[in-house]
């Protein structure tokens, strides 16, 4: 997964990218809040993003005021490096768009325990939204079965807009992804298929429902 960290302290900046290139995870990393910002509008995105609160350009609230107001980055998940000691100072954190906070020093196992969260987060995120474009995909198909649909008389096949014919249960699955199973109502059984048995000769079974 692609992570942005931005952090002035070179301490805690080489650390906390030792630890998510050791996971296997794409690191980009910047000194400043100006290049993190610059970071966040390449094309392919950063799908978390480590900020330290303290930058002296652009700090990591700020960063996370930007990110949250931008309508391409709402998805970006937000993580504040804070020193400061007090529950305002979180709060406020929070109340700028961050999605959780760690606290410096590093703690390694507290650390990769938020980053892992954020990933989880992440995924879930990703997968919600494949699952409303899914719906929303069936949704157009259903809807294509809407309004006036072109229907032979005789043989009940359906007319398409260019012009081919189709078994109707064939138009409609392709529309819609319906599955059908056949078999004969009563009525028809009555009208069509015991005159013919008769015809044939063949002894009539039980009428089919």
């Amino acid at each position: 997964m692609k992570i942005l960290i931005a952090d002035a302290d070179q301490h805690s900046r080489l650390a906390a990218e030792a630890l998510l290139v050791k996971q296997g995870h794409d690191v980009v990393v910047t000194e400043s809040g100006a290049a993190a910002w610059q970071a966040l509008q390449a094309v392919e995105l950063p799908k978390i993003a480590i900020l330290d609160w303290t930058m002296q350009d652009v700090s990591g609230v700020e960063l996370c005021r930007r990110v949250r107001a931008a309508a391409n980055l709402k998805a970006v998940y937000l993580i504040l490096l804070t020193s400061q000691p007090g529950k305002k100072h979180l709060l406020d954190g929070l109340a700028a768009g961050a999605n959780d906070y760690i606290a410096k020093p590093l703690d390694h196992d507290e650390f990769e325990a938020r980053v892992y969260v954020g990933a989880q987060m992440v995924q879930l995120q990703f997968e919600l939204a494949q699952r409303v474009t899914e719906l929303e995909d069936a949704l157009t198909k259903v809807q294509q079965l809407q309004g006036l649909l072109p229907i032979c008389s005789y043989c009940k096949s359906i007319r398409d807009d260019q012009d081919y014919w189709h078994r109707v249960e064939n138009y409609i699955g392709a529309h819609s992804g319906a599955q059908f199973s056949h078999g004969i109502c009563p009525e028809c059984w009555k009208k069509v298929v015991e005159p013919e048995l008769e015809k044939m000769g063949v002894p009539l079974p039980h009428r089919q429902s």
